[in-house]
């Protein structure tokens, strides 16, 4: 893993939180994006080189409408950028690390991605994500 890429926060109203989050961090969000396959829309800030992403579900069954309805809004996942996704999911597999996709599939902000089960990595939902080449 390369560099804490983003931070993901999911939240139930995106409109509310990119206010807020632009009063907090005396900056507007640079990009909203819907990424259909996880039912989610997106916002990002950008935050000396590291991303807050806020998450919005879409659909009511989506991961993030899940986790809010369990946990409520607040952090969902660290985000790490890797140069080669693949090989990344390998290593973290051989270290006992279980990913919740075999195959990365296309996210938010051109990346493509995958998580690791957070039962294997101490409670927190890691997410590894390449730049789309």
């Amino acid at each position: 893993m390369e560099k804490l890429e983003h931070i993901g926060i999911a939240v139930k109203n995106l409109d509310e939180a990119n206010a807020l989050f632009a009063k907090l961090l005396g900056k507007p969000h640079y990009k909203i994006e819907i990424v259909e396959s996880e039912g989610v829309r997106t916002s990002f800030f950008d935050v000396g080189g590291v991303k807050i992403e806020l998450l919005e579900a879409t659909k009511p069954d989506s991961p993030i409408a899940k986790f809010i309805k369990k946990k409520g809004e607040g952090v969902h996942h660290l985000a790490f950028g890797v140069s080669n996704i693949e090989k990344e999911v390998q290593k973290a597999k051989e270290n006992g690390f279980n990913p919740l996709s075999e195959v990365p599939k296309n996210g938010a902000d051109n990346k493509i991605i995958t998580f690791l089960h957070p039962k294997t990595t101490n409670q927190v939902l890691v997410e590894l994500c390449q730049e789309r080449g």
